[in-house]
């Protein structure tokens, strides 16, 4: 790859749908501090980035994808506290 070219170009994505990833308080889905907990394993596997499915406030009538806030956190993964502490880990991973 040219040194010019963006990282992205030859980077490995890997694709979180959090609902299902990795339950972090015990509720029976997926969410925030599952993910964030699971950062050790992520990077391990060589990953040079998170891409989210939808985690925005959603009435779920199409898994997410019918966002009705584009400001906020949908609150079966967390808070918007929550979501910050998993950007933080993703940038301390790096």
């Amino acid at each position: 790859m040219a040194a010019d070219s963006p990282w992205w170009r030859g980077a490995a994505v890997y694709q979180v749908y959090v609902r299902s990833f990795c339950d972090g308080n015990g509720d029976g889905q997926g969410d925030f501090a599952g993910l964030t907990g699971k950062l050790d394993y992520i990077k391990s596997l060589g990953v040079d980035a998170i891409w989210l499915s939808p985690i925005h406030p959603s009435p779920n009538r199409d898994w997410s994808y019918d966002v009705c806030d584009y400001d906020g956190v949908h609150p079966d993964y967390g808070s918007l506290q929550d979501f910050a502490a998993l950007v933080d880990g993703v940038h301390a991973a790096a």
